[in-house]
């Protein structure tokens, strides 16, 4: 039980922790207003707004700056760790998502010419892989706001 204190007294992780319960709970909601339905894969899924890898690394590289400053190895570490994961949101992944819309859409099209045999069946890929510049910003927003306010009141 002892490390399980330890964690929960970690305000590093607490923050990072509450960075992406924050973010995926705001995707849901926002997914749910936009699309008129409850999605409950949005609580735990990829994509959307706001970027829950964002929210979660930049609190993680916030609270790492306030608790262990931010002139040493670990503010850097949590900091270029932070700009590598967004980076790669907006780009690999979200390049994916795009590919997996079109993708998506010629096997759909291709079962309605009678194109497919259906003898090697075909998943249907995930459209919400990846973010665009805003939902990491808005994310990234979200995960600074959240350390600084936790870091605040914990420290």
């Amino acid at each position: 039980m002892n490390i399980v204190n330890q964690i929960i007294k970690n305000p590093i992780f607490v923050c990072a922790a509450l960075g992406w319960f924050v973010a995926q709970v705001l995707k849901t909601i926002i997914h749910c207003i936009v699309n008129k339905e409850f999605v409950l894969e949005r609580l735990i899924g990829n994509g959307g707004m706001p970027s829950s890898h964002s929210a979660t690394v930049c609190a993680l590289a916030t609270a790492t700056g306030m608790t262990c400053g931010f002139d040493g190895f670990p503010f850097a570490m949590s900091t270029f760790f932070a700009i590598i994961v967004m980076n790669d949101a907006m780009g690999v992944r979200l390049e994916t998502g795009k590919q997996a819309i079109v993708l998506n859409d010629m096997m759909e099209l291709f079962k309605e010419m009678g194109r497919w045999d259906g003898k090697h069946p075909i998943e249907h890929l995930k459209e919400f892989v990846g973010h665009t510049p805003l939902q990491i910003l808005i994310g990234a927003i979200l995960g600074i706001c959240i350390a600084v306010t936790y870091c605040n009141l914990a420290l």
